[in-house]
């Protein structure tokens, strides 16, 4: 039986990578020194596409690909594949939502724990000689009992959320609309971002990436955080203004930040490297073995799935 032609748009852990290939023909875009050309050559044989969600698909890759019937994404946000040009050709979408959730949520509040007590800047205290020679770090501050704000409470940030309540930390939410579980956990809800801002002490931005949400949080959110406020982002860098964000941590009308993602990644604005009051982390909010493990399964079993015709398991389109 011959087995269905892909392309691959960035590399996966050899964990992926071989029943990848056992159960497709794959055709490996990332590695091609000449991709015009290699998607000239293979491209109106390839009817699936894996991807990651970093990468996405273009609309010119798309467009290359004129049998192309899937696209199946390693990771949850699909904001980098051209779902215009998806829809327009009944292109069937599918991602990994669920499998990350809990492990993404862990390390906001993770973040949020390091950066209100300082931990890296105490562990290089401890390891520099500084408590020798300085005596005990300097005072932090505390996280139980401070008012959380989530802004976006969809999978992630329920799970946030439910994480936070073991902290003993009012929450409150802004999305679409009110949630009837989240009433039900005794998270209040706030409409206006700016408002839920203000009424926060740490703010967490998980909401996905669209059109709409680019630079949802800007000055006025971040003016309303304030400079005894925290800014968590654990969800995509085009949700934040980061030039509004590091303006305010400089001058600081912005108490401090922790960021897992940005704008530019990998590549991003040299000004924060400079800044104390931003802990740094390089995207890593799925990046446990088994979570990422959990991810190219899914990512494959949707295709799978759809070369066999039965119902996709995470369908976006």
């Amino acid at each position: 039986m011959t087995k269905p032609e892909i392309l691959q748009l960035g590399s996966y852990p050899a964990w992926d990578e071989e029943p990848l290939n056992d159960a497709f023909t794959v055709h490996r875009y990332f590695e091609a020194a000449d991709k015009a050309a290699f998607l000239a050559r293979v491209g109106g044989n390839v009817r699936g596409i894996a991807t990651r969600g970093d990468l996405g698909a273009s609309r010119a890759i798309i467009e290359a690909c004129p049998k192309l019937e899937i696209i199946s994404v390693y990771g949850v946000g699909y904001d980098a594949v051209d779902v215009e040009a998806c829809r327009a050709r009944g292109i069937h979408l599918t991602n990994t939502p669920d499998v990350l959730t809990k492990d993404v949520a862990d390390l906001a509040v993770a973040m949020m724990l390091a950066q209100a007590r300082g931990i890296p800047a105490a562990e290089r205290w401890a390891r520099d000689g500084s408590w020798t020679a300085k005596g005990g770090f300097p005072l932090t501050r505390r996280a139980w009992g401070r008012r959380a704000g989530i802004l976006g409470l969809g999978r992630i940030g329920f799970e946030i959320a439910r994480r936070l309540k073991g902290f003993d930390m009012p929450i409150s939410y802004s999305s679409r609309a009110p949630k009837a579980e989240a009433e039900a956990e005794g998270f209040v809800y706030v409409a206006d971002p700016v408002e839920l801002a203000r009424q926060t002490d740490v703010l967490f931005v998980a909401l996905a990436a669209t059109a709409e949400t680019r630079h949802i949080v800007g000055r006025e959110v971040i003016a309303a955080l304030g400079p005894e406020g925290m800014l968590v982002n654990i969800s995509r860098g085009s949700n934040v203004d980061e030039e509004a964000l590091i303006e305010a941590l400089t001058t600081g009308k912005l108490g401090s930040a922790a960021l897992d993602v940005f704008e530019s990644e990998p590549v991003f604005d040299p000004r924060l490297l400079t800044l104390s009051n931003v802990l740094l982390q390089p995207h890593h909010g799925s990046g446990t073995v088994e979570t990422r493990k959990a991810m190219g399964q899914l990512m494959r079993d949707n295709l799978t799935a759809h070369f066999s015709g039965a119902p996709l398991l995470t369908p976006v389109l």
